[in-house]
């Protein structure tokens, strides 16, 4: 063993951020807003939004928003994480390791791995700020993050906490297509097949191929929850130009590993709380169900929204229940 080797932890790296309000939601005034990095296990800078309530006193209970997938801060988590800011949290909305304003190379590439380590590189930040209770820090995700957030809180019993907003299972999803449709053998293994050949034209060319982000413009036969990302992601209601839905996408070889990697195997083996929000019209709505019904406790809820679909809990003031997502948070982030 090399004695001298370097244990330090990651430093965090200098990134360029936006100082100006660039969301795609106005600003609030009951919030205090500033930017914040901090570095994930495997070096990784990762960028936030910090929201912290403006008659903020002591140390608050706090929550880490990210998602949702191929999303960005300045989107749905950011006005996730306001909204629970103004409702007495301190709050931040980050973009995932290689998205957005966070560092990591290469650029738009997604790992089951690394994203569940970025909520607890979270968790290891707000551990330590002088204005946060340690032991009162719940997270919350949105679609694809909503099963990351609670992959990672079944992996980090700090999460005292866990929401997960019309939540998407990645790994499902990935190996088995929309509703299991190509849920066989040989439909993954050309899947595969095709995506490692990508990987080698990619090494070939020194440069990696975009998957495309929400088809533009639509066609004719796409089905309704596609038109729902499209009214989202590619119109003025939520495209940023730093998210890869509203732009070019992931890289085409992102999705392998969440072909070969399962979410939830140790679902059972989670104490703490969970609160899973679905839509009652939401294409992912199974996804959701089939989560809940692999956890185990008392402290594990359901909350369906009525008449949503999956894109209206990305910003509906009128559909998304802030209200009783803070209730369970203020049940669950008590003081040990």
């Amino acid at each position: 063993m090399n004695m001298n080797e370097n244990t330090s932890v990651a430093k965090a790296d200098d990134l360029e951020l936006t100082e100006a309000w660039d969301k795609v939601f106005p600003i609030s005034n009951k919030v205090h807003h500033r930017k914040v990095t901090f570095v994930n296990r495997y070096g990784v800078t990762l960028a936030a939004d910090m929201y912290t309530p403006v008659d903020a006193e002591g140390s608050l209970p706090a929550i880490a928003v990210s998602g949702p997938f191929g999303a960005v801060k300045e989107q749905s988590s950011g006005l996730y994480a306001q909204q629970l800011a103004e409702r007495g949290f301190l709050t931040i909305a980050f973009d995932p390791s290689f998205t957005g304003e966070s560092g990591g190379m290469p650029r738009r590439v997604a790992s089951p791995d690394i994203n569940t380590e970025d909520f607890s590189a979270a968790v290891d930040f707000l551990s330590v700020q002088p204005d946060v209770d340690a032991e009162r820090i719940g997270i919350l995700g949105i679609c694809g993050w909503g099963g990351i957030a609670i992959q990672a809180a079944i992996n980090d019993p700090r999460i005292k906490a866990t929401v997960a907003s019309t939540m998407y299972d990645m790994t499902r999803v990935t190996a088995n297509g929309y509703f299991d449709a190509d849920n066989s053998a040989e439909k993954r293994n050309a899947n595969r097949k095709a995506l490692v050949e990508q990987g080698t034209e990619d090494f070939r060319n020194g440069k990696y191929m975009r998957a495309g982000g929400v088809v533009d413009p639509l066609p004719d036969d796409v089905p309704q929850f596609v038109k729902d990302y499209h009214a989202y992601y590619k119109t003025p209601r939520g495209f940023h130009p730093r998210s890869g839905n509203s732009t070019d996408g992931w890289n085409s070889t992102s999705s392998l590993p969440f072909m070969n990697f399962k979410f939830f195997e140790y679902a059972h083996e989670l104490n703490n709380a969970v609160l899973i929000v679905h839509g009652d019209k939401a294409h992912s709505y199974y996804f959701g169900k089939a989560v809940f019904a692999m956890l185990r406790g008392d402290n594990k809820q359901m909350l369906t929204v009525k008449d949503a679909t999956h894109c209206d809990l990305y910003d509906r003031l009128d559909k998304i229940p802030f209200d009783e997502i803070s209730a369970f948070y203020n049940e669950y982030l008590l003081k040990p």
